[in-house]
């Protein structure tokens, strides 16, 4: 499998320029390698994914990304397709589509977008080569005899994410002849992803120009840059050509002022306070207060709440905090970080009852469910957290965060097959069948559950290993 996952990598990380003229690529459905196959392979690669220190499970921005997501994903000519969106913990400046319909953003993407169809222009992008199945017709069209020289290519990419000459690195791995030639097959995607994700950017109901704004923004940035392009344009390269065509299929459509969500602008700022150094980020929200220089006060005010409390100065957090709920309505983000002021001060009590309001205000708000769990879990007290996990579970079965919090109950209980298979399922959900198989092992072997709770355990671990057969059958092929 390691030659496909390096193809993959390849396609993410090196889509070249554009070209002249618009190419006939044929229809998107033309391709030996099936939606399965496809949505299997996104699965492997987001294995490891998950497990990258820079893979970022924030709650409430993921929820934001996954909203925005599913909003340019129903516009597009595939609406059926399935699509799973997330956040990477990088500064850079980048998004990528994988197999199946796996779209992750940098976190940095998000800061650098000036307005919300920026960043819908970006995902919208990235959504087309999805749609138009483009891995897997580069995958389908690839003959046995050219594979090994695509992995060669992809390692010489991987070993250049932060070296703008690609090709330099290419021909260390004795692969440079062959560069140019696949750099021209995906100039053809890059172009069709930019005309159908401004089809889909406008059917969404976001500003087009968007699309072409943060290029522009992109390829002037380059100016004042050092040491390389920012990532975005190395993995996407930009051409004025490519920024003029978008700008001529923009005149066909109509023009629209649309403005920011407070969710963008909380998000944006929520990831610059939490991603960048504690001091940087405060000293930006301060400035930007006192010069008057934000698009949003209360996003500005949510940001500087937030590095404040990163700085541990809870004081005037809680200060500050109060100053934002006067001049912002109300908003689970904003209710969900006042009870993070009072946990992280030791205001134990009260961030509880701040989490049990903000659940009776917004009761499908995954992050107040997350923090009033754990913060639960962290004073012993095992048996309401229990309770709060299963309320949610009756309406969000397969989020795997909540048996990993129901597996941290357990433990505390000393209920060593319970803890193990709440484990073994959150891996499940996660498509980590063998380390679910592992899990449910090691709960068997506790003995310390009933008769019952034995059987069951049993009955889910021949269910895993069929699934796992299965899997690696598919994966022989």
């Amino acid at each position: 499998m390691l030659f496909r996952y390096l193809i993959v990598l390849w396609v993410c990380l090196a889509p070249s320029a554009v070209a002249e003229g618009l190419p006939d690529l044929g229809d998107a459905s033309e391709s030996s390698f099936s939606a399965l196959e496809d949505r299997r392979l996104g699965e492997e690669i987001m294995r490891e994914v998950r497990a990258d220190r820079a893979y970022f499970d924030d709650a409430e921005a993921t929820d934001y990304l996954v909203a925005l997501g599913n909003r340019l994903a129903t516009r597009g000519a595939n609406s059926r397709q399935e699509f799973s969106f997330f956040l990477m913990q990088e500064r850079s400046i980048n998004a990528f589509a994988l197999p199946g319909g796996f779209v992750g953003v940098h976190t940095g993407l998000v800061v650098a977008a000036q307005s919300e169809s920026e960043l819908a222009g970006v995902l919208a992008h990235e959504i087309a080569h999805v749609t138009q199945r483009h891995i897997a017709r580069i995958i389908s069209q690839q003959k046995q005899s050219a594979i090994i020289s695509i992995a060669a290519l992809a390692i010489a990419i991987l070993a250049a994410r932060s070296n703008s000459d690609i090709s330099g690195a290419a021909s260390a791995f004795g692969t440079a002849g062959a560069v140019q030639n696949l750099l021209n097959f995906t100039r053809d995607h890059e172009r069709e992803a930019d005309r159908v994700g401004l089809q889909i950017l406008d059917g969404a109901g976001y500003d087009p120009r968007g699309m072409a704004v943060f290029f522009e923004r992109l390829q002037r940035a380059t100016r004042v840059y050092e040491v390389g392009a920012p990532t975005y344009l190395r993995t996407h390269p930009v051409t004025y050509e490519r920024i003029a065509d978008i700008q001529n299929r923009l005149e066909s459509l109509r023009y629209r002022q649309v403005p920011d969500s407070i969710d963008f602008q909380l998000t944006r700022a929520k990831l610059r306070a939490e991603t960048e150094p504690a001091a940087q980020a405060r000293a930006f929200f301060e400035e930007s207060l006192l010069e008057h220089r934000y698009l949003s006060e209360a996003a500005s005010r949510y940001g500087l709440v937030a590095s404040l409390v990163r700085s541990k100065d809870y004081a005037r957090a809680r200060k500050e905090y109060e100053t934002l709920r006067r001049t912002a309505g109300a908003h689970p983000m904003i209710q969900t970080l006042g009870c993070r002021v009072r946990a992280a001060a030791a205001e134990t009590e009260a961030a509880l009852a701040c989490y049990r309001d903000a659940l009776r205000d917004y009761p499908n708000h995954r992050a107040a469910t997350y923090e009033y769990a754990e913060l639960l879990l962290q004073g012993g007290r095992a048996e309401p957290a229990l309770a709060v996990i299963a309320q949610r579970q009756r309406f969000f079965a397969e989020d795997p965060k909540l048996y990993l919090l129901q597996g941290q109950a357990y433990a505390l209980q000393g209920k060593r097959l319970a803890q193990h298979r709440a484990t073994g399922e959150a891996y499940a959900r996660m498509g980590n069948v063998r380390a679910a198989i592992e899990q449910m092992q090691i709960a068997l072997r506790s003995r310390d559950g009933d008769f019952y709770e034995l059987s069951a355990t049993e009955a889910r671990l021949r269910d895993l290993r069929k699934i796992d057969e299965a899997q690696r059958k598919a994966e022989r092929k």
